[in-house]
């Protein structure tokens, strides 16, 4: 996971423009960079005070020049490094994915199998390292990282010559206590060689098989004498023969170790031709790695890599690989109408229009409380249909609360119009913030507006809630009150992969990543990229594009002559039509696909006939959902939601007005629950709402106890806190009519990734029915 540069990082360092900063350690920080080609790799640059050091020089040069040598697909490879200059630097490939410590902490131990295939690909990684004439003296679990075609084995900054004289100085213990071998535990600096690296290994599995290091945890010097006098603790170890091996590379004799050559013989768990594919672990995991892998597409200003050669008008370059990074909690964010703000150079002046009550400003109330949930939407700029669709779902959703005859409160609709601005988002937020009565809001439309407006919703730990921002990550929170409320742009490429690459024939996809489609296009198609091998074993074939970039024939040709058997278009509606019809043009007839920000009129009307057969896996349902064949359970609800659509507004419901309607319809209920528990705790009164959804997930009054905490306002008035409720939202399972609604406890974001899909037939959208998921 990166941090942000500070300022006195530099920015720049050997060809490399710095990203942010993955990490520190004793002898300098290690940066993500990006080459002037657009590889990202991992920038090591050492500390001054180990700069001016000649011995320490001497060291790194031999190291770095030895580190060359290594050739493995499952140790990081060395791209880059200068010695000499003022500031040494070594860089190394940068792979993405979580390290082996997290995926334990997140999931336990793995199972026996994946340990095996673990240990048979770092003994081989191990291998190359000890062929290549060096002792890599520090390996742990930390320096182990779980890519999508398995592991990698990374850090080499301690590594050393094996043969060589030791330059540190003696009693130091080089390594990492827990994990290094007795030779080195006694800080003699003696026969720390290839051996040594095979009893970390060790301790490495027996962490990756127990969850916990194998000579326990604790002060420094208790864990040397350990290593050194005691027996490892492999107990949770049950498969005989793996705890063999373990016992084996374990032995405090270097000469009873079998070497790293040995192990890849020795473990006899099969590992797929070419490599390590899915299988080899948890399906949970597999998912983790994707996700992390995926989120390090959010990276500040990574602009399409363009080639020297030019294609046709259209110049082309292999997709960069791209890298994780770090995930933070989103938000959820959904329109809900009737009011249309007006923002000039005076400030912010809005126009609220409220329910449909006798009063203007909704039906009558119970207990004369009234409160407000907000719409934050883009109703007057380029996503004015999504923002409009939002607005009417909400407004359903609120509707259909207030109707029920023992409500204990009666919600109204606030909305405000950012016209799609992040200026003017910022300040939408700051209103919204301000009015007490405002409980949460849904929005905002897009993601460049949500980004603007989080500060003021998270200083104020006002809930926000979206259905239509996408992206990966948003700058970092104080408060868990912001949900994402749909799969982002690179969870959607689960799907997209798995229903693309499982037709018949299909096992390379052509990837074109059409940098007109903004970030969006960018963390869909980079994500895709680096999902297939591991969801389905097949191959890519990915092309970049400039913004701007018209003639699409030539790039369509490139990934055909590439053998790809199916193709994704990352972009806008523009260029989708484009694709499609340049690849009307050949004899292709394989499946194709383009990312759901391109399902709008303009591709149907500028693609013409093109258009046809053509697919989009989309985190919303769409007018037509009602009657699809495979609707499932969700049907009757859709249909009595459909209904009541057209009768308050004259036309079918648009694409984001279901998600509105569940996620208003959420919000609703758990804020009944907060008021009915907060009575019964507080005023002796009986009766909650239960936190279970009534038929098309709306609000159900029961006599049951409510399970959300109590959280009323100091006001007097029973107004839940909205800390209360954001913990509520937080904690909540809801099945609404488009998706089931849980939220993942560390990010907000959702734990059921489900999405639509949807394909061009007649001239027309027709919704198909729930896309297809991986298996697991």
């Amino acid at each position: 996971m990166t941090e942000r540069l500070r300022p006195g990082d530099p920015a720049r360092i050997g060809g490399h423009r710095l990203l942010g900063r993955l990490g520190a350690g004793g002898m300098g920080t290690v940066y993500l960079g990006r080459t002037d080609a657009g590889a990202l790799a991992a920038v090591k640059v050492i500390l001054p005070e180990y700069a001016g050091d000649e011995e320490f020089r001497t060291r790194f040069r031999r190291e770095a020049e030895a580190a060359r040598r290594v050739d493995s697909p499952w140790a990081v490879r060395v791209t880059g490094a200068d010695t000499e200059s003022e500031t040494p630097w070594l860089a190394t490939e940068f792979v993405p994915g979580p390290t082996l410590p997290e995926v334990v902490a997140r999931y336990g131990p793995l199972p026996a199998r994946s340990v095996k295939v673990l240990g048979r690909l770092l003994a081989r990684a191990l291998a190359a390292v000890h062929a290549a004439g060096l002792a890599h003296r520090d390996v742990k679990p930390g320096n182990v990282l779980l890519a999508a075609d398995g592991p990698r084995l990374i850090d080499f900054g301690i590594a050393r010559a094996a043969d060589a004289t030791a330059l540190t100085a003696t009693g130091l213990v080089v390594g990492t206590p827990g994990f290094l071998p007795p030779e080195q535990a006694t800080g003699s600096g003696a026969d720390a060689g290839p051996a040594g690296d095979v009893f970390s290994l060790g301790a490495l599995l027996a962490y990756a098989a127990t969850g916990r290091p194998p000579f326990g945890s604790g002060a420094v010097d208790a864990l040397l004498y350990r290593t050194v006098h005691d027996a490892p603790d492999l107990d949770g170890v049950d498969d005989p023969g793996l705890r063999a091996l373990l016992t084996e590379c374990l032995a405090k004799d270097p000469a009873a170790r079998p070497s790293a050559a040995g192990l890849d013989t020795r473990i006899t768990e099969d590992v797929p031709a070419g490599g390590a594919s899915a299988s080899w672990l948890p399906e949970d995991v597999v998912r983790t790695i994707a996700e992390r892998s995926a989120a390090m597409l959010a990276l500040p200003d990574i602009d399409a890599t363009v080639s020297d050669a030019a294609v046709g008008d259209a110049t082309v370059s292999d997709a960069p690989e791209p890298r994780p990074a770090p995930a933070r909690r989103r938000f959820l964010a959904f329109a809900a109408g009737g009011a249309v703000v007006a923002l000039g150079a005076g400030g912010l002046g809005a126009v609220r229009l409220w329910g449909d009550g006798a009063d203007g400003r909704g039906g009558g109330t119970t207990a004369g409380r009234r409160w407000v949930i907000g719409v934050h939407a883009d109703l007057t700029g380029d996503q004015k249909d999504a923002g409009r669709a939002q607005e009417r779902g909400v407004r359903l959703a609120v509707d259909r609360f207030n109707s029920l005859t023992d409500k204990p409160f009666t919600l109204t609709v606030k909305v405000l119009d950012d016209r799609g601005e992040p200026a003017r988002s910022e300040q939408v937020a700051e209103e919204f913030a301000r009015d007490p009565d405002v409980l949460a809001v849904i929005g905002p439309t897009g993601d460049a507006a949500t980004g603007a407006a989080l500060p003021a919703y998270d200083e104020a730990v006002l809930p926000l809630l979206t259905v239509s921002s996408l992206q990966i990550a948003y700058a970092a929170r104080v408060n868990a009150a912001f949900f994402q409320a749909s799969p982002s742009y690179a969870a959607l490429s689960l799907p997209i992969v798995t229903r693309l690459l499982r037709s018949p024939g299909a096992g390379r996809l052509g990837i074109l990543i059409d940098r007109s489609g903004g970030q969006a296009a960018y963390q869909a198609g980079y994500a895709a990229n680096l999902m297939v091998p591991g969801l389905t074993g097949g191959t890519t074939h990915p092309r970049v594009v400039p913004a701007g970039t018209t003639g699409l024939g030539p790039v369509v040709a490139d990934l055909l002559a590439h053998r790809s058997d199916a193709l994704l278009y990352a972009g806008d509606a523009a260029g989708a039509a484009r694709a499609a019809r340049a690849l009307a043009a050949t004899p292709f007839k394989g499946p194709r696909m383009a990312q759901h920000t391109a399902m709008r009129p303009e591709f149907l009307e500028q693609a013409g006939e093109a258009a046809e057969g053509w697919e989009f896996i989309a985190p919303f349902t769409g007018a037509d959902v009602v009657g699809a064949d495979t609707a499932g359970a969700s049907a009757r609800p859709a249909a009595d939601f459909a209904a009541a659509h057209r009768e308050r507004f004259g036309a079918a419901p648009d694409a984001w007005a279901a998600e509105a309607y569940d996620v208003a319809g959420l919000v609703a209920r758990e804020v009944a629950a907060l008021v009915r528990e907060a009575e019964k705790n507080g005023a002796g009164k009986s009766g909650a709402v239960k936190s279970g959804a009534a038929e098309g997930g709306s609000p159900t009054p029961t006599g049951s106890p409510g399970t959300a905490p109590p959280g009323a306002s100091p006001s007097g008035d029973g107004r839940p806190g909205r800390a209360a409720l954001a913990a509520a939202i937080a904690a909540s399972r809801y099945e609404g009519i488009s998706r089931t609604y849980a939220f993942d406890a560390e990010r907000q974001q959702l734990v059921a990734r489900d999405a639509h899909l949807h394909r061009v037939e007649g001239g027309r959208f027709r919704y198909v029915g729930p896309a297809p998921q991986p298996k697991g």
